[in-house]
């Protein structure tokens, strides 16, 4: 069965270039293991990838051992979901793609604050 977003319909891809998701198959699919909760599907602003950085989650940085090219602007991305409420909370929150955001994310943030930073909301 199907992984579900926080629309209540099937998940879709969140990126596959750069390949993104705790399991890196494109999707923020979370499961055992998955600590961080990697479920919100996000698109990448130079001003969240600058807070992230100095919250101690650098994304710009490639690490090529990892596969890890490094995020730029525009990118997507499975971001963390505390980490996102954190950046929501210091009103630097990347935009989300709902689509493509896991139905879990809603144990931790608002399915309106979530709204409210839609890219892929049609209303």
């Amino acid at each position: 069965m199907p992984a579900k977003n926080v629309l209540g319909t099937d998940l879709q891809p969140c990126c596959m270039d750069p390949m993104t998701g705790f399991y890196r198959d494109g999707f923020c699919n979370t499961g055992v293991g998955d600590h961080g909760a990697h479920t919100v599907c996000c698109e990448m602003t130079a001003e969240f990838l600058e807070f992230s950085a100095k919250a101690g989650n650098d994304l710009l940085t490639p690490l090529p051992e990892y596969d890890f090219p490094g995020l730029k602007p525009g990118d997507r991305w499975c971001l963390c979901v505390t980490r996102w409420v954190e950046a929501l909370n210091a009103g630097m929150a990347p935009q989300v793609v709902l689509n493509s955001t896991h139905m879990s994310a809603i144990e931790f943030a608002s399915l309106d604050d979530l709204k409210a930073y839609a890219v892929d909301l049609d209303d």
